[in-house]
């Protein structure tokens, strides 16, 4: 208890005291947002700061810090340093960086952002790579709500896969007021009424569970296959660092009013992320009795059925269990909604189409639905660990243009680290890890060790050729 307890405190404190540092260091000014400057009535429009935070939160908050931190707690309570160190140091300084950038240039989607910083040939590549991923996320929680729902209800998995997608047709083509914003903040409730009660049962000591206290040890079933480094920092995914935020974040750049208000929304929602996620994290191995009974739960009923277990264990049969499922569902679905959303937005700016009118959006949502849809029949797994690395590139890819635009926009060039050094930090375990899983080449760790620091080094002299060696850069 100790240990989780510790792991908690620390993640608020570091809100209020590198949250407030990155803040400072960016510099929030006084100029009109986007979200006033624009406004045509669709995608930007001036919304209150309290239901901004709450849809940024349901935005970012999908199946990652609660299916990922179940996957991640394999490894035993390890994961909660990852869940927090990562969380302040680099996913909530990614989520602050992508939102705020795009913000100051007029709400422009994370490809068009990282294209302006990072050049043409990787505007290009972050196009397809976004919306990919964008579909990618998309599917997976499209998947994963229509299994929960399945299991609660008497209805099929393919019909609820149906009603799913069909609001995800409504929620991609509609103004952002007309369901997203509506809704979103009842949903929010739910989804912190859920963690708050999963934490107090788990503290409370419902059922007889011990929460176990914090070890380095590999503590997963199968160790040998499976070392803490690096495949625990790419299946935590979300609940520490995600791309994926990256791609939201410009959707409520152009729904904030001030940007004094980055703060609260960016990187406090990234960390009210990470606290659901040690949530979770500290439920899989508690409620199970460690990660063995945790692995044989994953292995018989999915990390569906393992929520549902924990839920019911935790909160009773009544209404709290209830809640706690109408929170765990309701969360993926408003991730996935905006990932069909974000992907429509990123292919208007990538071909310049104004989406004011129902048919251009049409044009773009139909096709990116169908994919979706077709994608949903593949294997769950196989389009999660693929989401994961995808996902972790992503925000490695982003941390560097983040980097990029703190040294050339701010006079403290030094300041440029605060992206830099996590950036790095990915580089070395995206590349380790595609290097050898099993999606990827399969290679021995004796050669993926060795050459997933080579690579971020390669990344780390790029990014230095083009700052603090180039001399035309100052």
């Amino acid at each position: 208890m100790t240990s989780f307890l510790v792991s908690l405190v620390i993640l608020i404190v570091g809100y209020f005291i590198y949250g407030k540092i990155v803040d400072s260091v960016f510099g929030p000014t006084d100029q009109p947002t986007p979200a006033v400057r624009i406004n045509d009535g669709v995608d930007y429009m001036p919304l209150p700061t309290w239901k901004v935070f709450l849809i940024q939160l349901l935005n970012i908050a999908g199946l990652g810090p609660i299916f990922g931190a179940l996957a991640g707690a394999l490894w035993g309570p390890s994961v909660y340093l990852w869940i927090v160190f990562g969380t302040i140091f680099a996913g909530a300084v990614h989520d602050y960086l992508s939102g705020m950038i795009s913000l100051r240039e007029d709400g422009k989607s994370i490809s068009e952002v990282v294209g302006i910083y990072m050049g043409p040939l990787m505007r290009s590549i972050m196009r397809g790579f976004s919306v990919v991923l964008l579909v990618l996320v998309g599917t997976v929680f499209m998947t994963g709500p229509a299994m929960l729902l399945a299991k609660l209800t008497a209805m099929d998995f393919k019909i609820w896969l149906a009603i799913v997608l069909a609001y995800y047709f409504l929620a991609t083509l509609l103004p952002i007021d007309a369901l997203i914003a509506r809704f979103y903040p009842l949903f929010g409730i739910c989804l912190i009424v859920m963690a708050i009660g999963i934490m107090f049962g788990m503290l409370t000591g419902v059922g007889g569970h011990v929460m176990p206290e914090l070890t380095l040890a590999n503590l997963h079933p199968k160790a040998d296959a499976n070392p803490i480094w690096p495949l625990m920092f790419i299946t935590v995914a979300c609940g520490a660092i995600s791309g994926f935020h990256s791609t939201q974040s410009p959707i409520m750049s152009r729904c904030l009013k001030d940007e004094r208000m980055g703060r609260p929304v960016f990187y406090g929602a990234m960390v009210a992320e990470g606290i659901i996620a040690l949530i979770w994290a500290a439920a899989g191995v508690t409620f199970y009795d460690g990660t063995g009974g945790l692995a044989a739960a994953l292995a018989k009923g999915g990390p569906g059925g393992a929520v549902y277990d924990i839920c019911v264990g935790f909160l009773g049969a009544g209404i709290g269990s209830t809640l706690a499922m109408l929170g765990v569902i309701a969360c993926p679905i408003t991730s996935g909604d905006t990932a069909f959303r974000s992907a429509r937005l990123t292919l208007a700016d990538w071909f310049n189409v104004p989406q004011q009118a129902w048919v251009k959006r049409l044009t773009f949502a139909i096709p990116l639905l169908a994919i979706g849809g077709a994608l949903s029949q593949v294997n769950f797994g196989i389009i999660w660990r693929y989401f994961s690395w995808t996902n972790q590139t992503l925000a490695m890819i982003v941390l560097w243009t983040g980097a990029i635009y703190l040294y050339r926009k701010l006079d403290n060039k030094m300041i440029s680290w605060m992206a830099a050094a996590p950036a790095t930090f990915m580089s070395v375990v995206t590349t380790t890890y595609i290097l050898q899983a099993k999606e990827g080449l399969q290679l021995p760790t004796s050669v993926t060790y060795p050459a997933g620091f080579v690579f971020a080094a390669v990344f780390l002299a790029l990014f230095l050729k083009a700052t603090f060696l180039n001399k035309s850069a100052d």
